[in-house]
């Protein structure tokens, strides 16, 4: 089978490259190589060199329709990343992720092709808080963002809006209704919903896949708006305390991209999943603080996370996955955080990394995206 994967020069579009050709499928990748993941480069060292690169953007409609030629199925990866820089870049995030999207979907509706299969990257962001549960009657809570009057006040917690009690996360479910707090989150959401529609109205198999925190080799270290780990580790490798928003016990799912890309071929080979959505995760809990912990001790270095008890808009408390699911597709992540962040760990030592993280801290700032305790003057 030949495959087209629209950001397969991305990090997690490589490693799916790579298992796509383990398993003998042709591989072909689209990718404008965006400088602030890239830097100034024509193709990606890590990328197989048995993949074809075609270099374009996903609005081009001309260079996305020669990349089309001869495809059976294709993984839509091209996107903007990034909740923080999303709030403010709202034309470019929105033109990349939508109209990019839409571009792409307007060619399989008018141009003749071969694709019998279609795969979308969605995000755990579009849910915004997880799912979450009353701890007086058990009762299931999907919550409404946290007002900034509580945050302020430095009550970080989701609380029940009827009796004010902390919430108890649990376990998010596919069907948790979507509450976006992102434009990030918002374009991630468009981009599934088209998808899943067109695949309804043409007949064409659609899945999307709901991926939650993805880290791994190759993902930049110099992009601040990217991952979590990455983003600590550019800062533990320049000597400097990862910086920590709110009081670091905020929780995700960290899951490495190897999972990830297993994940996706399985979705690519199994019928059952057609017109449905997947969340890809490990179904753990683990705090940022936990996260930037585990990195320093993996460096060796006397730092200390830089909590600084402020909160980002747009970021949301807890969200893990529910991955019953995938399961049932076979999905079963493999690596063990510590084993893939000592993997991540060992790749990163031997690049470069540029620590921009208190240049974008301060952009994010000085537009209002970084909200300030009550009190606090500076």
């Amino acid at each position: 089978m030949r495959v087209l994967v629209t950001g397969g020069a991305g990090f997690i579009g490589s490693h799916l490259a790579t298992l796509l050709l383990k398993k003998g499928h042709k591989v072909r990748a689209f990718d404008n190589l965006e400088p602030q993941v890239h830097g100034v480069c024509e193709r990606p060292t890590y990328l197989a060199p048995e993949v074809e690169l075609i270099r374009g953007d996903v609005r081009d409609r001309a260079s996305l329709l020669s990349a089309l030629e001869g495809v059976d199925a294709i993984f839509h990866f091209a996107a903007m990343v990034g909740v923080g820089q999303s709030q403010y870049q709202i034309m470019r995030y929105t033109s990349t992720n939508v109209l990019g999207s839409a571009t792409l979907l307007d060619i399989l509706a008018n141009e003749r092709h071969a694709v019998r299969k279609l795969i979308v990257a969605s995000s755990m962001s579009i849910y915004g808080e997880g799912l979450y549960r009353r701890p007086s009657d058990g009762l299931k809570v999907s919550p409404s963002p946290r007002s900034e009057e509580q945050l302020a006040a430095g009550q970080f917690e989701v609380h029940d809006p009827d009796t004010h009690q902390i919430l108890e996360p649990l376990p998010t479910p596919e069907d948790k209704p979507l509450k976006c707090e992102s434009i990030y989150a918002l374009n991630k959401k468009d981009q599934e919903e088209y998808f899943l529609f067109f695949g309804r109205t043409y007949g064409l198999p659609v899945t999307a896949c709901r991926f939650f925190n993805v880290y791994g080799p190759y993902q930049s270290l110099s992009n601040p708006y990217t991952g979590a780990a990455a983003i600590f580790i550019s800062r533990i490798r320049n000597a400097t305390p990862p910086l920590i928003y709110e009081d670091g016990m905020q929780s995700r799912d960290f899951i490495d991209v190897r999972d990830i890309a297993a994940g996706c071929l399985l979705v690519l080979e199994d019928p059952r999943d057609d017109g449905q959505v997947f969340n890809i995760g490990t179904g753990q809990r683990v705090s940022i603080l936990q996260l930037a912990e585990i990195l320093i001790d993996l460096s060796g270095q006397r730092l200390k996370p830089e909590i600084v008890y402020r909160y980002r808009k747009g970021d949301i408390r807890h969200c893990f996955s529910d991955i019953t699911a995938a399961r049932k597709l076979g999905f079963a992540p493999a690596i063990p955080l510590h084993e893939g962040l000592r993997y991540l760990f060992a790749w990163a030592k031997t690049i470069d990394a540029l620590d921009h993280v208190q240049v974008a801290h301060a952009e994010l700032v000085n537009r209002g995206l970084v909200g300030r305790k009550s009190g606090e003057t500076r």
